[in-house]
């Protein structure tokens, strides 16, 4: 083994997802080219470096790092250009140069020792110096980190995530069970926990704190693919191929799992315990609101409501002044918001008070819009939030439910079980709940299928909108959609608003693509390509993927350009500009999986994105740590199911045989129904036909039907 001393000159190549660096090393007699796992490393670094000499084929002398330790700079240019690189959050290249040109080499040593000196410099006060101060510890306790779990992927930002959420117990939490981090931190699934314990030398498959933390991670993921619980039989067998542990292993620790009930059994269901519960409370809250019986008055409807209102419309609203709960489905053109609008002009009418709200912020803001209505995401209506004492807590529950007489939730196809529970506490017998949504459309992201639940259990009465209104009979997009809902070919020639372009090879769909989001359409409608256009497709990889769409839209709408500062995640790019979705709920930021937003601002110094996001109120602009850009990915193309509770005034699809798992009837309905001006498909008859024809609905293991069902007044909610 060689030893070398010297200053990082560059860094040439840094593999984010694994710390592999290519950089460029000087030491007193050369500058020469170093490579191996350096993760977290920046120019102006002093280091010293163990390792051995190679020859490259390509690239010739290299030296070959198996080791490496980070010396404090021993330059002024050194330590300027360390604290200047951006690693230490809080300085940028302008205050670095201020510190050095003030302190000389004695910089580093007066932030470690007399951080107070540092308010001598011009822009610098007490809370900018206890962030450097702060900072610059942090990145050390990050990089022992990093090195302490050397080749398991750890990247920077995770390690970061990893420091920031347990301190400086960090390693020894990790020793103690790094299965934690699986349970505790989103980023950290079950395998990287599974290797870092392998690096620790717990490398026993059938160890029962591995097969445990197994069966919790892989019923989670059932739960994140939509279902409440799993058949434990085949569950069981799944997951003990998946460890490589013995069946009777995996049954002793299920077994234990459920006698410290973390796990619910229940006629061979195995439940993770919130959704067990989450499954049976709604049940029993829907049972108690439809025993409620309210006092009927007679409804004094307009001339103009008379004229206008379809039979099933009136009937809809009767009935949600004579039932506890009532579900009102229909397609699109069959006048849902028109029967809210009505209801709620009644209500005022008679004095009495009503909320309107959805799952998501932007179908909260389309509820807003359609019907002039104060409208919030169900969130805000059950005022989630942060309480002293209490943490995050829905502040309306059963000890302060909501005040109004009817309740009306919009796109309930989009509720999840556990929301679902969330909006029936907070209701009591008295205030009528009405829910709104489309059958055909697909299920919530999250786990459960209350809509088609709530419809099979014919519990719930129910009220079917049938007839199409004039006025959206001649949109094509409308109309196109029920026919694909019976399993009918669309139209697709002879519209304005409803087009098909022939594309045969994945290449040839790409590229159509981009010219209809990039040029074609924006000069066609005068639109704003990344406002107003939404691409969607079915699956995330593949060439005609999310994925590669949206490297490739981005490239086109928003190119590298000069000086702008950009942030590489793994292998994301972000930059100002870009549209980004959210993709999961993140509670203290009150942003949710699916929503949409725009980066307005890369702060290197700081080391934080801006994000706005637009909701049913305003603009609300939102920071986030580099480490959490893995809640971030780019929007320009988005998955359908993403799509869901949304409207865009025009989408573009890719319809290909690429996407044959997810050719859906359904999916392919979900989609065309986002669009309000104009619906492009791009591909091939075959692969539409092949959509229209399978209706495979998703199949989701729920229990709630059954639940409801088996209650004794069955028959309740035979469709009206």
């Amino acid at each position: 083994m060689t030893e070398l001393e010297g200053v990082i000159d560059r860094i040439t190549f840094q593999n984010e997802e694994n710390g592999y660096t290519v950089a460029r090393l000087q030491t007193d007699g050369e500058t020469l080219t170093v490579v191996g796992f350096l993760p977290n490393i920046s120019s102006g670094e002093n280091l010293r470096l163990t390792g051995d000499w190679i020859i490259h084929p390509t690239y010739g002398r290299q030296f070959k790092v198996e080791a490496f330790e980070v010396l404090p700079p021993v330059t002024r240019q050194g330590i300027e250009r360390y604290l200047g690189s951006g690693l230490i959050k809080g300085i940028g290249p302008v205050t670095a140069k201020k510190l050095v040109q003030a302190f000389g080499l004695e910089t580093l040593k007066i932030i470690d020792e007399t951080p107070e000196r540092l308010m001598e410099i011009e822009g610098i006060g007490p809370q900018k110096a206890e962030k450097i101060v702060k900072a610059l510890e942090e990145q050390r306790q990050i990089r022992r980190m990093m090195v302490f779990l050397r080749g398991v992927g750890i990247t920077p930002a995770l390690a970061t995530k990893i420091y920031r959420h347990y301190g400086e117990q960090a390693a020894a939490i990790i020793k103690e069970n790094p299965y934690r981090l699986a349970d505790e931190l989103f980023g950290v699934g079950f395998k990287t926990a599974d290797r870092i314990a392998a690096l620790l030398g717990r490398k026993d498959p059938a160890a029962l704190e591995r097969v445990r933390a197994g069966i919790l991670y892989y019923l989670g993921k059932k739960t994140e693919e939509g279902h409440v619980y799993v058949p434990k039989e085949g569950f069981a067998a799944e997951v003990g191929k998946e460890l490589a542990a013995p069946a009777a292993v995996v049954e002793q620790a299920i077994n234990g799992l459920v006698q410290e009930k973390e796990l619910y059994l229940e006629e061979g269901r195995l439940y993770l315990a919130v959704f067990y519960w989450c499954e049976r409370r709604v049940a029993e809250k829907l049972r108690f609101l439809l025993q409620e019986k309210p006092v009927e008055r007679p409804l004094l409807f307009t001339d103009e409501e008379l004229k206008n209102l379809t039979f099933e419309q009136r009937l809809a609203v009767e009935k949600a002044f004579q039932a506890g709960v009532l579900l009102i489905t229909g397609g699109p053109g069959t006048g849902k918001t028109t029967t809210i609008r009505s209801l709620i002009r009644l209500c005022r009418l008679r004095g009495e008070k009503a909320m309107l709200a959805a799952p998501t912020g932007r179908a909260a803001k389309r509820l807003k819009e359609a019907t002039g209505e104060e409208a919030k995401t169900i969130h805000r209506l059950l005022e989630f939030g942060y309480t002293p004492g209490s943490g995050l807590s829905y502040g309306r529950n059963e000890e302060r439910p909501l005040e109004a007489d009817i309740v009306i939730i919009d796109e309930v196809s989009m509720l999840d079980l556990p929301l679902f529970y969330q909006l029936l506490r907070a209701i009591t017998p008295g205030t009528r709940l009405v829910l709104v949504g489309d059958q055909d459309q697909l299920p919530s992201v999250g786990p459960g299928s209350v809509l088609r639940d709530l419809i099979a259990s014919e519990v719930i009465p129910l009220v079917r909108l049938k007839t199409i209104f004039r006025q959206a009979q001649t949109s094509k997009i409308v109309t196109n959609a029920h026919r694909i809902n019976e399993g009918r070919m669309p139209e697709l020639t002879g519209a304005a608003d409803f087009f098909f372009i022939n594309a045969a090879e994945p290449r040839q769909i790409v590229d159509e693509v981009i010219r209809l989001v990039t040029l074609r359409l924006p000069r066609y409608l005068k639109c704003d390509p990344v406002e107003e256009i939404q691409v969607l497709s079915p699956m995330r990889k593949t060439l005609t993927g999310v994925d590669n769409l949206n490297l490739l839209l981005q490239e086109a709408l928003n190119p590298r350009s000069g000086n702008t500062p950009e942030i590489r995640f793994g292998e994301r790019v972000f930059r100002p500009r870009d549209k980004v979705m959210q993709i999961r709920n993140n509670y203290a930021k009150m942003v949710f999986n699916g929503d949409l937003g725009k980066i307005v601002r890369i702060d290197p110094e700081e080391q934080q994105v801006t994000v706005a996001f637009t909701d049913e109120e305003a603009e609300r602009q939102l920071n986030y740590a580099y480490e959490e850009l893995d809640e971030l990915v780019l929007a320009y193309a988005i998955s359908v199911h993403k799509s869901q509770g949304s409207e865009y005034p025009v989408v573009v699809i890719p319809v290909t045989t690429q996407h044959y798992l997810l050719l859906q009837r359904n999916l392919l309905y979900t989609g065309i129904t986002r669009a309000k001006k104009m619906v492009v498909l791009v591909g091939t008859k075959k692969a539409l036909a092949i959509a229209v024809r399978n209706n495979k609905i998703e199949d989701r293991y729920s229990w709630l039907a059954a639940l409801l069902s088996g209650w004794e007044e069955k028959g309740a909610g035979a469709e009206l």
